[in-house]
């Protein structure tokens, strides 16, 4: 009996939405504001999450904005999930970044203005 060898296809590149917002009150904002990102942010992990679409990793506080992170294998699909979710925080100006596979400088992205 012989071994084969068995080659695996490699795994599709990570596709990412990041969702920046700009908040008031300083370099962290202020805590009714990290209430609010906090309920969007688990309101589009549950949805992302139901979906399959891939999974909200987080967030970030710092220099007078907040950035929250989602990862997938399709950025479009996984923005069309979480855009109601973030178009409900109140927060401007807010921009998303789709980026079509892993940071890199040349990987495909694109602006999106909330």
């Amino acid at each position: 009996m012989q071994n084969a060898d068995f080659v695996l296809p490699e795994a599709p590149p990570e596709h990412a939405v990041i969702a920046r917002f700009h908040l008031g009150g300083g370099d962290l904002g202020v805590s009714d504001q990290w209430s609010l990102v906090f309920a969007a942010e688990r309101s589009a992990r549950a949805a992302v999450s139901s979906s399959g679409v891939g999974e909200v990793d987080g967030n970030e506080f710092g220099g007078g904005e907040v950035a929250i992170f989602a990862y997938g294998p399709d950025a479009k699909a996984l923005y069309r999930v979480m855009e109601p979710h973030l178009r409900a925080l109140p927060f401007r100006p807010a921009h998303v970044v789709l980026r079509y596979g892993e940071p890199a400088e040349d990987v495909a992205s694109e602006h999106i203005d909330l």
